[in-house]
């Protein structure tokens, strides 16, 4: 707020200085010289001569002005031609500024990024400073030029005194000097480094929130169907592992005692076989038959039980895969 407000004063301040300026251009009597009148002639009792930067005139006590216009420019005095430029000059350089102060005011949606309109109202600041040093230069040569002629007037005669132009074109060149100067002091901080910048963290964005929420919610989600099927896995792996062992365990315990009452069958056969050794060929061919026929018996067991085992492990293998691929999908 108090950057905005010198700004304004600036701009107001050179806004002023410019006007009056250019109307010192326009006016006339930059040089005065009173005639007659107290010691004077009896017949003109009053008259003044009074000049400007574009014509001279007289004017007698009938107010009937007689004006002389400046020829083409390389015809008129060296001094006039100077004051002009600089005048001129100084108009032209506090337009430029007119327009970077514009550009760069805190007031104004025009001009760039922040950084930018300092430097733009920096550079408008040095013009104006550079106009009103122009146009205070001007005044003073024309100044300069009158006070030699009012200590020697020539065979002329006349005294010339400084006009009411003169003054009026320095106090507008003092307020484009000062406007000039506000500019530049309103941007001196933050381009000489010394603002401070103050970080300020922004409040939590519910909508970040509920996604952060979501996510955590969705994670957990998934980590415990991988948990559960996991466990399921491993529940199932182990009711596999111990239903083959407990299985296996059968089969062996079946085979011992299949085992062992064929050895004992075995056993009781030799010794029938020894006690009927005398017996006739018939009983001999029966115990041979007998013997073919239990071991016919046996091997088809065995058969059928390494069928069923075959069988049940393809079971279980097709079961189980299916699952471990949807589970890692």
């Amino acid at each position: 707020m108090k950057i905005r407000v010198v700004q304004i004063w600036g701009f107001l301040m050179t806004v002023l200085g410019w006007i009056f300026v250019a109307c010192t251009m326009a006016m006339e009597g930059w040089k005065i010289a009173s005639v007659g009148g107290m010691g004077g002639s009896a017949v003109i009792k009053v008259a003044w001569h009074w000049t400007s930067l574009w014509r001279s005139c007289f004017t007698d006590s009938t107010a009937v002005t007689n004006c002389y216009d400046f020829p083409v420019l390389w015809s008129v005095e060296d001094y006039v031609q100077i004051v002009r430029a600089l005048l001129m000059s100084a108009l032209s350089v506090g337009m430029l500024g007119f327009v970077l102060s514009l550009l760069g005011m805190e007031c104004t949606y025009i001009g760039g990024k922040v950084q930018s309109k300092y430097k733009k109202i920096y550079i408008g600041g040095c013009c104006h400073i550079i106009s009103g040093v122009l146009s205070t230069s001007g005044y003073g040569v024309y100044a300069q030029y009158v006070y030699a002629i009012h200590i020697d007037p020539g065979p002329t005669g006349l005294q010339f005194n400084l006009g009411t132009p003169i003054f009026l074109g320095w106090v507008g060149s003092a307020f484009h000097i000062t406007g000039g100067a506000f500019y530049l002091w309103s941007v001196c901080t933050p381009l000489c480094g010394g603002e401070k910048k103050v970080i300020v963290k922004g409040l939590p964005d519910p909508l970040q929130k509920k996604s952060t929420t979501s996510l955590s919610t969705v994670s957990e989600i998934t980590s415990k169907t991988k948990l559960s099927s996991i466990s399921e896995l491993l529940s199932r792996s182990e009711g596999s592992d111990l239903s083959s062992i407990a299985s296996r365990s059968r089969r062996t315990a079946k085979s011992r005692r299949s085992t062992q009452s064929e050895r004992s069958e075995r056993v009781e056969l030799k010794t029938d076989l020894g006690s009927r050794s005398g017996s006739g060929s018939q009983s001999g061919l029966s115990s041979r038959s007998s013997l073919s026929s239990l071991s016919e018996v046996r091997s088809g067991m065995n058969s059928q039980r390494s069928r069923a085992q075959t069988s049940m492990s393809g079971t279980l293998g097709s079961e189980i895969a299916p699952f471990v691929k949807n589970s890692y999908i």
